[in-house]
């Protein structure tokens, strides 16, 4: 299993969602945990950057598979993640 860590601004807009939006991110992170890879998309021009979907909602992470970790680097929706 993976740690998960995120960067503060991550942290940050994940706890300024509504708590049904949280609640469905914050479980799709808990899968991420167990497998990384899973159903994930690697974004096309960034190194190790992978994209999972919760909903209408996007995140973005890289995996560190030498320290087991997951680092999450932003949560935003679709629409406005990747700018």
């Amino acid at each position: 299993m993976y740690a998960v860590e995120f960067l503060p601004s991550a942290a940050r807009v994940l706890s300024k969602l509504e708590p049904p939006v949280r609640r469905r991110i914050v479980r799709r992170i808990d899968r991420l945990a167990e497998d990384p890879r899973g159903d994930a998309v690697k974004l096309r021009g960034a190194d190790d950057v992978w994209r999972a979907r919760a909903g209408d909602y996007r995140i973005l992470y890289q995996v560190e598979d030498d320290r087991l970790r997951i680092l999450v680097i932003r949560i935003g929706h679709r629409r406005d993640v990747y700018r």
